[in-house]
């Protein structure tokens, strides 16, 4: 158990937040903003790395039909190194997303978005890292 003290005014506003966030409690939404923020401090965002570092994220392109040929040949280049990809069609939204799993260096993944972000039909390209683990699961 980690405990620390703060006035009314953060502790209100803390609970405000974690509402917001949709956590039910606060215990994992510090442990969770811990997390990002140490990860942040650690690695930085994707322009802030070194361009040789190597980074397992989830790339995520939500797009109009017509780059379908692009993704394709970006999932089978060596750019990255691919290993899960899924397609979603987003009725609501007037949209496709695809998510590619995918290791390669900062540098890689920088070239990519901003090719991709240059590309007629895509809306939004995310990049999301994965979190810095010594040992897990996998």
């Amino acid at each position: 158990v980690i405990s620390f003290s703060t006035d009314d005014e953060f502790a209100n506003s803390l609970d405000d937040l974690v509402g917001k966030s949709g956590y039910q409690n606060r215990s994992r939404f510090i442990r969770d903003a811990s997390m990002f923020f140490a990860e942040m401090q650690q690695r930085g965002e994707l322009n802030d790395m070194r361009d040789d570092e190597v980074v397992e994220a989830m790339l995520i392109v939500h797009y109009q039909h017509g780059i379908e040929q692009k993704l394709l040949e970006l999932r089978h280049s060596n750019e990255l190194d691919v290993s899960s990809y899924n397609h979603a069609c987003l009725p609501h939204s007037h949209t496709c997303v695809d998510v590619m799993n995918a290791k390669g260096t900062a540098k890689q993944y920088k070239k990519i978005i901003e090719a991709l972000q240059n590309t007629p039909k895509v809306d939004k390209v995310t990049f999301v890292s994965a979190p810095l683990r010594d040992s897990g699961c996998c």
